[in-house]
C-alpha cells in the first residue's frame, strides 16, 4: 500500500517542482518590475512586492523610439506569420495528398532546413541585402523570419493534413464541391490545432529574433523590439527596474497570444467535425 501511494504521489510532486522551476522566473521578472529600485538592489531580497510603482514602465514606455520599436515588431512579426501560414497550407497539403516525383527529398529538405542553425547565414543574408540596396529596411526582415518558420509549419501542418480522413474530403466532392471548396469547408477547421500550434512557433520566433536585426538593420526607425531590451544601460550599470518592465511588456503579446490561440483552437477543432 505504502508502494501503491508512493507511485501515486511522486509523479504530482515532481510536476510540481517542475512547474515552480518554470514559472517562478516569470514571476520574478514581473515581480521585479513593480518594486522600488530600493528592493531590487536591497541585498535581503524581497519576495513579494509591498511599495507597488509603475515608474520603471513609465521609464521603459519614454524610452526613444519605443512605439516605433513596438510597431516595427508587431508588422515584421505577424506579416512573416501569415506568409508562411499560406505557403505551408499549399505546400503540406501537397505532401501529404498528392504523389510526385521527389516527393521524399522534400521533405527531407524542410527536415535539414529545420535542423540547420540559420545564424550561420547571417553573413550570407547581410551580403544579400546589402547588394540589393535594402539595409534598414523591413521588407528583408519579413522575408528572412517568414523562411525561418516556413519548414516547421510545413512539416507539422503536413501531419495534421495526412491525419484527416480522405473520406471526408472525397464526401464533399461528391456532394458538388470542388477540391479547393472541399479543402476550404472540410479540411480547412479540422487543422486548427495545427494552425494555432505553428502560428504560435512562428510568432514567438520572429518575436524574439535578434541577430538578424543587429546586423541588417543600423537605423533606428528600423529596429525592433529585442533590441529596444538591450537599450536600459547607463554609466552607472544596468537599470534593472526598468529592465524588468520592459521584458514585462515584451512577453505580454506572447501571453495574449497564448490564450487566445489555445481558445480558438478547442473551438476549431469541434466546429470542423460538424457538417455545414
Amino acid at each position: 500500500m505504502k508502494r501503491s501511494l508512493f507511485g501515486r504521489l511522486w509523479p504530482n510532486v515532481t510536476a510540481v517542482v517542475l512547474f515552480i522551476g518554470l514559472v517562478f522566473p516569470v514571476y520574478w521578472m514581473f515581480a521585479t518590475a513593480f518594486k522600488p529600485t530600493g528592493d531590487i538592489i536591497s541585498e535581503d531580497p524581497v519576495w513579494f512586492p509591498t511599495d507597488v510603482t509603475f515608474d520603471h514602465f513609465k521609464t521603459a514606455t519614454e524610452a526613444d523610439h519605443f512605439w516605433t520599436y513596438v510597431s516595427n515588431s508587431l508588422i515584421v512579426t505577424v506579416c512573416a506569420v501569415v506568409f508562411s501560414l499560406i505557403i505551408a497550407l499549399a505546400g503540406s497539403f501537397a505532401l501529404a495528398r498528392m504523389r510526385f516525383k521527389g516527393r521524399r527529398g522534400f521533405i527531407v529538405g524542410f527536415m535539414l532546413a529545420q535542423m540547420a542553425p540559420w545564424e550561420v547565414m547571417v553573413i550570407a543574408i547581410y551580403m544579400i541585402v546589402r547588394d540589393a540596396s535594402m539595409l534598414n529596411s523591413l521588407v528583408p526582415l519579413t522575408l528572412f523570419y517568414m523562411m525561418m518558420i516556413l519548414p516547421f509549419t510545413i512539416l507539422t501542418l503536413r501531419g495534421f493534413v495526412a491525419a484527416v480522413p480522405r473520406e471526408l474530403e472525397e464526401s464533399a466532392m461528391v456532394d458538388g464541391c470542388t477540391r479547393v471548396q472541399a479543402f476550404r469547408r472540410v479540411i480547412l477547421p479540422l487543422l486548427a490545432p495545427g494552425l494555432m500550434s505553428t502560428s504560435m512557433f512562428g510568432f514567438i520566433t520572429a518575436w524574439n529574433e535578434l541577430p538578424l536585426v543587429l546586423v541588417v538593420n543600423k537605423e533606428a526607425e528600423s529596429q525592433t523590439l529585442p533590441l529596444w531590451l538591450t537599450s536600459f544601460q547607463t554609466v552607472f550599470g544596468d537599470d534593472w527596474g526598468a529592465t524588468m518592465a520592459a521584458s514585462s511588456l515584451f512577453a505580454i503579446p506572447i501571453l495574449i497570444l497564448f490564450v487566445y490561440l489555445q481558445r480558438k483552437a478547442v473551438s476549431g477543432l469541434t466546429a470542423g467535425a460538424v457538417k455545414g
